[in-house]
């Protein structure tokens, strides 16, 4: 079985349409039919995202963490608990591609870290132009890449398991995951096949994430430094 963990704080918004992308994703012909079982983390939520997501027939689960590492260490063994054989990780407010999953195990690699995409910026207002040149001139979408994403990553149950999973910490998670999986030997494959479409919101729910590092690079080219866009990343 394929296990997909999906975090959400006050996600009523979005996660409508990240769940329904999973799915389809679920249906791909060269999964040959494997099971794949997903869940949706509700990390303290206050609003409507447990109602949507069940209306959508996702499984749920709740935590009070306020910590998108620990939402992601949750569902994760949940889905080992189930006899997930690979774990696929995503963000509330991204879009997977049809093909998110079979290109993953396509690669045959004991983790998956992908790229992302963003295909509207208007939420930076005034600033959207100039923070996707900065984007498009600074972001390295490509095989080969060093970027780490929680909304893009997958890795199998048994190199999971070797390094303990998800550690507690307040921003970082999926980076020190990578990194303890490469120091554990395993063979990481960093690819742009995977895609998935993520959010360019101004309201960054972790400290350490996508959307603050937006922030940051808009505040750098304002201040006429053009440097690149510093998301998570992990040599090799």
């Amino acid at each position: 079985m394929i296990g997909i963990v999906i975090p959400a704080h006050n996600e009523e918004q979005v996660i409508g349409n990240c769940f329904a992308a999973v799915q389809r994703a679920a249906q791909h012909p060269a999964l040959r039919g494997e099971p794949v079982e997903t869940v949706v983390v509700l990390d303290d939520c206050a609003d409507a995202t447990y109602a949507v997501a069940a209306a959508a027939g996702a499984t749920t689960l709740s935590v009070c963490a306020r910590n998108v590492g620990q939402a992601r260490a949750v569902g994760a063994q949940a889905m080992l608990a189930r006899g997930a054989r690979w774990l696929a990780f995503t963000d509330a407010d991204t879009v997977v591609s049809v093909a998110w999953l079979a290109n993953q195990l396509a690669l045959k690699a004991d983790v998956v870290c992908g790229t992302v995409c963003v295909r509207d910026w208007s939420p930076h207002g005034t600033n959207a132009e100039l923070l996707q040149a900065h984007f498009s001139e600074t972001y390295f979408d490509r095989d080969g890449h060093r970027h780490v994403h929680g909304a893009n990553l997958s890795v199998s149950a048994e190199a999971y398991r070797e390094v303990g999973g998800f550690r507690q910490l307040a921003c970082g998670e999926d980076e020190a995951l990578v990194a303890a999986l490469v120091a554990a030997g395993r063979h990481v494959v960093w690819s742009s096949l995977p895609r998935v479409v993520t959010s360019a919101r101004v309201d960054a729910r972790a400290p350490g994430g996508f959307s603050r590092a937006l922030l940051n690079a808009v505040a750098q080219r304002l201040a006429g430094v053009a440097a690149p866009l510093q998301t998570a990343a992990v040599a090799a």
